[in-house]
């Protein structure tokens, strides 16, 4: 499935990408969202094989060039999901994997990073991401960590950074680079 908003490319053929890095010092003072009326489950994938993770990055990710854990030997993809400071949480709608939340303590002990956060392509816009990133924000913090960081790009959902923001998250830096068009991924 092709990328649905490829960048134009440079004069050098590649694509220009735009990294926003945000952070949170603080636990949000709102109250929690109201879940969806659909019969759902948060469920955390427990040790979860390379092959189930592997279809989660990509029915998630294909849509918005997400290349990076494609990129990885299933070692390599094992160390990171088999880990202790990786949690990924899976938002199921009727039984059926809606989208997933992952996060990370590996770099810092004191800060929890949303790593990966998205969903499938059938249940984007049924407003489900602000529920899943307040649920993922409230379990993030349980950890009390000293802050919590996320980053999005300009290859993601054009909602994400605004998404983000809303939360709490207030951008750090930005970071522009070129990559490879995903095809030649």
């Amino acid at each position: 499935m092709p990328l649905k908003r490829p960048p134009i490319p440079t004069p050098s053929g590649n694509w220009p990408i735009t990294i926003t890095y945000l952070q949170m010092d603080a636990r949000p003072s709102h109250s929690s969202l109201t879940a969806p009326s659909a019969p759902h489950a948060i469920i955390r994938a427990e040790n979860p094989t390379i092959s189930f993770y592997r279809y989660l990055y990509d029915a998630v990710g294909r849509d918005w060039g997400w290349t990076d854990r494609k990129k990885i030997s299933d070692a390599d993809l094992n160390d990171i999901i088999s880990s202790p400071s990786t949690e990924i949480y899976v938002l199921y709608i009727r039984g059926v994997p809606a989208g997933f939340a992952e996060l990370n303590t590996a770099s810092l002990p004191d800060v929890v990073d949303l790593a990966y956060f998205g969903f499938m392509p059938e249940f984007i816009g049924m407003k489900l991401g602000p529920y899943l990133l307040d649920w993922a924000i409230e379990e993030a913090w349980l950890k009390e960590p000293t802050r919590l960081t996320v980053n999005t790009c300009t290859l993601d959902h054009p909602k994400a950074l605004p998404l983000y923001q809303r939360f709490g998250f207030q951008p750090l830096r930005q970071q522009e680079f070129e990559i490879l068009p995903i095809e030649s991924c």
